[in-house]
This record gives structure tokens, C-alpha cells and sequence, in this order.
């Protein structure tokens, strides 16, 4: 049996050898005295070549017939051809059709029929068939395998906590409730108060990238209803130090693709920039001064201790135009688990931004569990619901800290792409629970 091979495998240097390719059949071109039916995989094109008045007939009849998108053998010699996608062609020997496709298609993969987003991930089998959607995939393929990697490599041990959870993780509303046998519990909006056991066991440095649920009702290009997250929790270090870890992976992330995703890029038709290292630090009160000076209808006043708008984050990031760390928020604006400052009002706390949105939250962690309690309780919520939390607390927590950082949003921001459902194989939001 002649060996599969891909349409990147083979290169015009390989003249006069046989080639067995299995693929889509992306477009066929009938011009008279001879025929081309471009081929797809994963790797990209092949132009099998039908000379009409060398080739066999029957085989010729054969291909005339297939429809767009049918899946197909093809056996064939190379042979170059500078005019042809890679600088090859394949002269066929023989064709077989493995799956017949329907007719009329869905959505047109060559591009040139344009579809809706909507369309798109209604038949989103169909859509990351497009070379410049499938590069979205395989650029999310690498920035998983480098983070990966880069947390191995900096003494990170992987763990999987439950996505269905007794309680909320940060209090509120946001839950999606299900049913658990004969009682109420949630899908996991983070796995903040797993890691932060996982501290108190000794495992000194974890890691995470698993889904995350919000309920929040938004409806905009960069919010999810399901998420992915990638979590690190650190012992017996501080904000500043995990701030560093952060923007090394940014940097790392940037570099991984821009070095080893060429094609995918080019499929993309943009190139990156890796952003450059350390990171610009401006304090929240810095951020809420230079946005009250604002002249903007869309910025009003900033009272102390509120949240940014998108309007502010993005003038702040007009401003910077890099990535850089909002530092310092106010202790009341930030989870019970927030370290507070020698300032009681200012916590140890971060959130990492793009010009264009926040990417990642993070903190230094109270480890002191009559600090903790007190907090949970100061926030409205009751100390009991968070035994199985607390007990961690009470037989030696060392000081940590850790962050969030919102796959999706790297991707979304790095790939300069104006949806966040861009990035996502079966988005969920506010409207989308299928396919």
C-alpha cells in the first residue's frame, strides 16, 4: 500500500515520483483542451493536472462528475510545474471518490461568496475548511503546546479540578445552576479556590487550561458564556513575581506563533509584532486620573473604586498602544481572596490589558484564614458556604499568588480579529447552544 502523503510533504524537487494524496476536492477548472481540480488537506492545495488528450478517458469522465467538496483519493506522479500551488502538479492514474458531497453546498470555502458569522458557525464543519479559518486552529494548536510547554519548562505541575461546583467561586449572580442528583450546584466560573488548596498540599506551583462558565448576559464580539482559561497558582511568591511570569508567556506566546506559524499567518494575510518586555505598570489611580481629564461624552467621572469601562480600556490602550499591567485596584473592587496592601483600601492586584481589552486578572492571595473569612464576610457572602475552602487555611497556607489569563482574548487580540466567536470551534453565548 502506497503511503498517504500531505500536499506540504511534497515539493517540485520530487519529480517523476508516484504520490498518493486523500483529500476535498476545493474547485475544479474545465478549460477546454484541459482540466484542473485543485485538491485540499490540512496542509494546503495540490492541482491535479487532466491533459484531455493524454489522459484516460474514463478517469477523465470520472472526475467531471465528482461535486465540490466530495472527499477523494488521488494517485499520480509528480511532476513540477512553477504555475501550480507549491510549484507541482499531479498527473492522475487513478481516482477514487471515498464520499460523494451533497450539492448545493452551505457556504462556499473558496471565498468567494462571502457568509455571515452566523452561517458560518451554523456550519462551522464546513467553515474551518477555509485555509484562513483553519489557520485560527492551528495557531490556537501552538499557543496551547508553548504555554504548555512554558509552564513545564518554569517547574509547573498540570492539575484538573471539578467543573461542577457546591458553590460560587467569587459570589454574585453569574452561576449556571444545574441539577446534581437531589440538590442544587454549578458549573465552575474558575478553578481560583482548587488551586488555592492545591497550595496549602504542597504542590508549590500548578496549572490549568480548562473551561470556564459565566452567566453574565453579554452579548458582545468579546464575551463567552463558555471560555477558556489558563490558570497558574504560585507558592511562597508575590504579585510582582507572577506579573513577570505573565508577560513571559505573552512575549513567548507572540514569538511561538510568529516563528512556527508562517503559513498559517500568510493563510491569515497579517503578521505580528512580539511585544517587547517588561510590560508599562500604571497604577489604578494613575488610570482613573488621566481618564477624568478626558474630554470624552463616552467617559464620565471615575468615581474611586469603580470598574473600567470599554470606553476607558479603550483609551488607555490609545494611549499606551502595547500591552501593559493596571496594578493596585482598590481592595473593594477585587475578590475576597485579594491581598490587601499595607493600605487596607489598595489590594495586591493586576489586570494585564491589550490596547483593545483586558486578557488576564491576578493577584497575591491572603493566605491568613481569619483575614480570608473576614474578607468573604465583608463581601456579603457566608463564611460557611466556603468550609471546604477555609479548612485548607487553617493547617499551614503558604503565602501565593496566580492569574487568569483568557485564551480566546490572546488569540482574538493577537490574530487582530474583530469577533471572539472567531477563535472558538462551537462558540456558547447568550444565543448559541448548537452545533
Amino acid at each position: 500500500m502506497q503511503e498517504r502523503r500531505f500536499t506540504g510533504e511534497i515539493n517540485p524537487s520530487m519529480t517523476g515520483e508516484k504520490a498518493t494524496l486523500k483529500g476535498w476536492v476545493h474547485e475544479i477548472r474545465d478549460l477546454g483542451g484541459i482540466m484542473f481540480l485543485i485538491l485540499r488537506d490540512r496542509e494546503g492545495f495540490a492541482q491535479i493536472t487532466f491533459p484531455k488528450k493524454k489522459i484516460d478517458p474514463d478517469l477523465l469522465e470520472v472526475a467531471k462528475r465528482i461535486s465540490r467538496e466530495s472527499v477523494i483519493t488521488v494517485k499520480g506522479t509528480i511532476q513540477e510545474d512553477k504555475r501550480a500551488p507549491n510549484g507541482y502538479e499531479i498527473i492522475p492514474e487513478g481516482i477514487t471518490v471515498l464520499n460523494p458531497a451533497n450539492s448545493p453546498l452551505p457556504l462556499d470555502t473558496t471565498g468567494k461568496v462571502g457568509a455571515e458569522l452566523d452561517t458560518r458557525l451554523d456550519s462551522r464543519f464546513m467553515d474551518i475548511r477555509r485555509p484562513e479559518v483553519l489557520a485560527i486552529f492551528r495557531i490556537r494548536d501552538k499557543v496551547l503546546t508553548t504555554t504548555r510547554n512554558f509552564l513545564n519548562e518554569h517547574g509547573f505541575i498540570e492539575i484538573n479540578t471539578p467543573k461542577i461546583v457546591a458553590t460560587a467561586t467569587e459570589g454574585g449572580t453569574a452561576l449556571f445552576p444545574i441539577t446534581y442528583f437531589n440538590r442544587e450546584a454549578f458549573l465552575s466560573q474558575s478553578p481560583q479556590l482548587f488551586k488555592q488548596i492545591m497550595m496549602g498540599a504542597g504542590l508549590d506551583r500548578v496549572w490549568e487550561i480548562a473551561p470556564i462558565f459565566r452567566a453574565e448576559e453579554h452579548d458582545t464580539t468579546r464575551h463567552l458564556n463558555e471560555a477558556t482559561s489558563i490558570d497558574i497558582e504560585a507558592s511562597f511568591v508575590d504579585y510582582e513575581d507572577v506579573m513577570v511570569l505573565l508577560e513571559d508567556l505573552i512575549a513567548t506566546l507572540y514569538t511561538s506563533v510568529k516563528e512556527g506559524c508562517e503559513k498559517s499567518l500568510s493563510d491569515l494575510g497579517i503578521d505580528i509584532e512580539v511585544p517587547k518586555t517588561p510590560f508599562k505598570r500604571i497604577t489604578y489611580t494613575e488610570a482613573i486620573d488621566h481618564l477624568n481629564g478626558m474630554d470624552d461624552p463616552e467617559i464620565s467621572e471615575i468615581v474611586w473604586g469603580d470598574d473600567l469601562s470599554a470606553a476607558c480600556e479603550h483609551e488607555l490602550g490609545r494611549l499606551i498602544g502595547e500591552h501593559y499591567f493596571i496594578i493596585d485596584w482598590p481592595t473593594g473592587s477585587k475578590p475576597y481572596y485579594t491581598r490587601p496592601s499595607r493600605n487596607p483600601e489598595i489590594s495586591l492586584s493586576f489586570d494585564l490589558m491589550h490596547p483593545r481589552m483586558e486578557l488576564a486578572s491576578g493577584s497575591q492571595r491572603i493566605h491568613e484564614v481569619d483575614l480570608l473569612t473576614s474578607r468573604i464576610d465583608a463581601m456579603g457572602l457566608n463564611p460557611d458556604s466556603f468550609e471546604f475552602y477555609l479548612r485548607a487555611f487553617r493547617f499551614g497556607m503558604p503565602p501565593h499568588a496566580g492569574w487568569g489569563l483568557g485564551l480566546e482574548r490572546v488569540l482574538m487580540t493577537m490574530l487582530a480579529l474583530e469577533n471572539i466567536r472567531e477563535v472558538v470551534l462551537f462558540p456558547r453565548d447568550m444565543k448559541r447552544v448548537s452545533p
